[in-house]
């Protein structure tokens, strides 16, 4: 085996082609293969995205209304009937924290978490999270629990 006979790995590399603008007589000199003239024919072209060919962009035609908060937190709700099921199925036991809920998949890692009072608490348990509702607030003090916010 010498330098001159290696090759790279069958299937491994494309044919490059014909090469563009190199003279006549190759086939693709002159206007190397981008017509003539017009903006697709000079060299840093690129259309914008959503570019219609100088029709009215559709992002352009659609009716807009409403108004959206930039500034908006999204919140994973968690509910107490919820939290009845995991104490039932033996899946928590005095304590549930943002660890916790991540490790039951309820949440993600970066989520912020809300707790709301849909159903019935009847267990003790001490419940951390971003947010409680008032009503899931009261109902897991009234069952001898604590609502922890982080």
């Amino acid at each position: 085996m010498s330098l001159e006979n290696l090759t790279p790995a069958s299937g491994s590399t494309k044919a490059a082609g014909k090469r563009l603008g190199r003279g006549q007589a190759s086939g693709k000199g002159g206007t190397a293969a981008r017509g003539h003239k017009g903006a697709k024919s000079r060299s840093g072209y690129s259309k914008k995205i959503g570019f219609e060919g100088g029709q009215m962009p559709l992002q352009r035609r659609v009716p807009k209304f409403g108004f959206k908060n930039i500034n908006r937190k999204e919140y994973t709700a968690i509910n107490l009937d919820t939290l009845q099921d995991l104490l039932n199925d033996k899946k928590i036991k005095k304590e549930l924290d943002l660890e916790m809920i991540v490790e039951l998949r309820l949440a993600h890692k970066n989520d912020l978490v809300k707790v709301l009072g849909r159903g019935k608490l009847e267990s003790a348990i001490k419940v951390t999270a971003h947010k409680f509702s008032a009503t899931a607030k009261a109902a897991i003090e009234a069952a001898g629990g604590e609502a922890v916010t982080v």
